[in-house]
């Protein structure tokens, strides 16, 4: 999908919520459990290696800078916890603008990072200011990757990591021309990165804004918005495995074979009350979790990325673009359910 990037709207209050939750709750007849979630798996009777990255975007946290660090400190105090407790190979890409208060870094949002590494989590650069390399040219968005890493490779030398080594696109849009996309592989290389690809993409940010919308509502009672929230963690992971059905299918009818997946998900409150759910939804689907190293070995990561379009696609589709495929190659991807897009005040993926 898309969008799954793009960092979450600004906040507008709910209106009609109290009405739209009854009529919601009124057409459900029961919720998914997440027992369930995982019901329709691909067939396991000859069960592919089905491997699969776990990468989490938007570090320390998506809302930063625009909320106060002590919003997003218990959040981030969760998903790390999760991410620990998970005890699998994670990856967070970090957005070193989001460590800024008034131009200075914010000593408490830095400690956010070395959680990540005290968990385990390797840290990789998503550029200073999440940057549109469409909208800004290749110049500044290099100069941005390059302020993107004055705290991430001191913070890492200080806690024996290797420098940062992975480079993820904002929006994951990847360059509007051939030479600028090998201009900025040549940089990156330079600089000692590579790209980091997404191939199982998603819209964990607009479910993520429904679920703060939710939370933060004052047309609801603590009741109705338990149970709405519960109610959106439960499909979300529901969704989220359709999602990993739908690009498992892709890969194998563009490859032959069930790629490794590399996966995003957002550092998101809803991502930290789930992130332990989304795990065991992904071990009953038979899935191991590797670190991008080993997934990267994966010759099919050495196809060309062709595509030269606006958005940010799967690299699993930007292949199938440069090989022509039909429309109908690309059909039947899960849509964010509608009640979910009204939640969120959005009005497309």
């Amino acid at each position: 999908m898309i969008a799954a990037s793009a960092p979450e709207p600004r906040m507008r209050p709910l209106t009609s919520l109290h009405l739209f939750v009854a009529c919601l709750f009124a057409a459900v007849a029961s919720w998914p459990s997440l027992a369930g979630a995982a019901a329709d798996v691909p067939d396991q009777g000859n069960a592919p290696d089905r491997r699969i990255v776990m990468t989490v975007d938007d570090l320390p946290w998506v809302q930063l800078p625009s909320v106060p660090s002590a919003e997003a400190i218990d959040g981030h105090r969760r998903l790390v916890a999760a991410i620990e407790r998970a005890g699998v190979p994670a990856i967070g890409f970090v957005n070193e603008g989001k460590l800024e208060h008034d131009g200075r870094v914010r000593p408490e949002r830095l400690a956010m990072l070395r959680d990540w590494l005290d968990a385990g989590a390797e840290l990789g650069n998503h550029s200073h200011g999440h940057l549109d390399l469409h909208a800004v040219g290749l110049s500044a968005y290099q100069a941005d990757i390059l302020l993107g890493e004055r705290q991430l490779r001191p913070l890492l030398e200080r806690a024996g990591r290797e420098p940062p080594r992975w480079f993820r696109h904002p929006y994951l849009r990847a360059g509007r021309s051939a030479q600028d996309k090998a201009d900025l592989r040549r940089f990156l290389a330079g600089h000692g990165y590579r790209i980091a690809p997404v191939t199982a993409d998603n819209t964990d940010w607009i479910w993520a804004t429904a679920y703060l919308r939710v939370g933060e509502s004052p047309d609801l009672s603590r009741r109705e918005a338990r149970k709405l929230k519960a109610k959106l963690r439960g499909d979300y992971v529901e969704h989220m495995g359709d999602k990993l059905d739908y690009y498992e299918r892709q890969s194998v009818a563009l490859l032959g074979y069930a790629l490794p997946q590399i996966w995003l998900i957002h550092a998101n409150l809803l991502n930290a009350d789930t992130y332990g759910e989304l795990i065991a939804m992904m071990r009953k689907r038979g899935y191991r979790f590797v670190g991008l190293d080993e997934a990267m070995r994966d010759p099919a990561f050495e196809r060309s990325d062709a595509y030269l379009g606006p958005v940010g696609p799967s690299w699993l589709h930007r292949w199938a673009i440069g090989e022509n495929k039909p429309a109908s190659f690309f059909a039947g991807e899960p849509q964010t359910p509608a009640w979910v897009m009204r939640l969120a005040e959005v009005e497309s993926e």
